[in-house]
């Protein structure tokens, strides 16, 4: 049974205890998930650039966006099954050093995509490795950092993850202020892709000095002596202790991860359009146009995750003092509100700051994901729990592109301005953002686990 925490020092911040080993468990484990955050806000960056490039003229670039985007979760998804439970049979650390190479190469090899068809296939792939980062690298914090340490590393770790996405916006900036003179224009994207193959170079370093958590260790071994399960979904499901918080966890995720997924990061097409209207009415030259938008679009991406950073590190104080199930339930009426608010009022490069305020609401759930996953599953099935809450979901969640580009089709039929399309996939985000409310309800079904330590068998 678990039982309160009377851990001496916890009123000492997170970090006081760790030593250096342990401070690069957490580093590796950190830049693994940074990486992992870059590479998906690069494919989000060049998305749209991607389409135009690689479909024929006359496209729903929107449509096929959406489709690459579903594509791409479904590879998470899919990844997440596979390398948690890995992870669980034959170590987090080795299994994480496979990941990472593997969303690495893929990414790189998006940039030299000749079709939409192998664009996708390299995406699949890509979301294989990425969707097995966040399960190995939350599992290896969780179990390689001392107790007392675990929440605040764990929100730290989630929260330095919006450090990639401010990179990636970074990079978008950058190479949409040199579209048409250093770089061809249109072009940006595939530079984009290649320089998301740079965390390869991170593999080195894991296998270098990486150790497996001394707990695994231990419970691996003595889990050969009794016939333990590790890594099982038979175990994962066939007892009840573990079956109720994985298949609810699920549910929980589901919320923020459609929320996020399927909503959220559609926010560069709105704020793409937004620009483009804005330069027509300022008579810009429709050359310079790419470049604008690139960069505006990268500002926009910048801006929704500095807001997540505070957003992530308030969650996580929320968490520390008040439990993870109250946290949560504020957490998810904020996004809801947060989402409809940008979808309907975002009109303006000045209107820039609700980004900020979307990015905060949305993401700082995912603090919680990785402050509470962990704490609901025993060492034998921690990566494999966690991942598959975290990214099962993903299944689910990419449906999401798909009902929101048919949803704004339906709302759109019969359009024929640019506006009318604009007002329509406005309309479409801020219904599909009540599924922020389902997390409210899987809240009711699951423990709260504040102050208790990890779960044993």
């Amino acid at each position: 049974m678990n039982k309160p925490s009377t851990l001496p020092g916890a009123a000492l911040p997170w970090w006081r205890e760790l030593t250096p080993y342990h401070w690069f468990v957490f580093g590796m484990a950190t830049l693994a998930w940074l990486f992992d955050c870059l590479d998906q806000q690069l494919f989000l960056l060049g998305r749209n650039g991607a389409m135009k490039a690689l479909l024929p003229p006359g496209s729903d670039l929107k449509l096929y966006g959406g489709y690459a985007t579903a594509i791409f979760v479904a590879g998470w998804a899919t990844g997440g099954l596979i390398f948690g439970a890995v992870g669980d049979r034959i170590g987090r650390a080795r299994t994480l050093t496979v990941t990472v190479l593997l969303y690495s190469v893929c990414t790189g090899l998006s940039a030299f995509s000749t079709g939409w068809v192998d664009f996708a296939a390299y995406r699949f792939v890509t979301g294989l490795g990425v969707g097995g980062v966040f399960g190995l690298a939350v599992a290896l914090v969780a179990d390689g950092l001392p107790e007392r340490s675990r929440t605040g590393a764990l929100g730290t770790l989630q929260a330095l993850s919006a450090v990639g996405n401010v990179t990636a916006a970074s990079i978008a900036i950058f190479l949409g202020s040199l579209e048409g003179k250093s770089i061809p224009a249109g072009m940006a994207w595939k530079y984009m892709f290649i320089i998301g193959a740079l965390p390869a170079f991170l593999c080195v370093f894991l296998q270098m000095r990486l150790k497996e958590p001394e707990k695994w260790v231990a419970a691996r071994a003595a889990g050969k002596l009794t016939g333990a399960k590790f890594g099982s979904y038979v175990s994962l499901f066939g007892e009840a202790r573990w079956r109720k918080p994985a298949l609810v966890g699920m549910l929980l995720c589901v919320a923020g991860v459609v929320g996020l997924w399927g909503i959220g990061f559609f926010s560069p097409e709105l704020v793409g359009d937004v620009i483009e209207r804005s330069l027509k009415q300022a008579g810009v030259a429709p050359e310079k146009f790419a470049a604008e938008k690139t960069k505006w679009i990268g500002v926009n991406m910048m801006v929704q995750n500095i807001g997540a950073f505070f957003g992530m590190l308030a969650f996580t104080r929320a968490a520390q003092r008040w439990g993870r199930k109250p946290a949560f339930a504020v957490g998810f009426v904020c996004a809801f509100a947060a989402t409809i608010g940008y979808f309907q009022f975002f009109n303006s490069r000045s209107d820039i700051w609700m980004s900020a305020v979307m990015g905060a609401c949305q993401l700082g759930l995912f603090a919680g994901f990785a402050i509470y996953l962990p704490e609901l599953f025993p060492i034998r099935l921690r990566s494999t729990g966690t991942s598959f809450c975290y990214n099962v979901g993903r299944f689910i969640a990419a449906s999401g592109p798909f009902t929101l580009g048919h949803l704004q089709a339906a709302l759109a039929a019969g359009a024929t301005t640019s506006e009318a399309k604009l007002a329509a996939f406005r309309t479409a985000a801020s219904y599909m953002s009540g599924i922020f409310l389902l997390g409210v309800v899987a809240l009711f079904f699951l423990p709260e686990t504040k102050g208790k330590p990890l779960p044993e068998d």
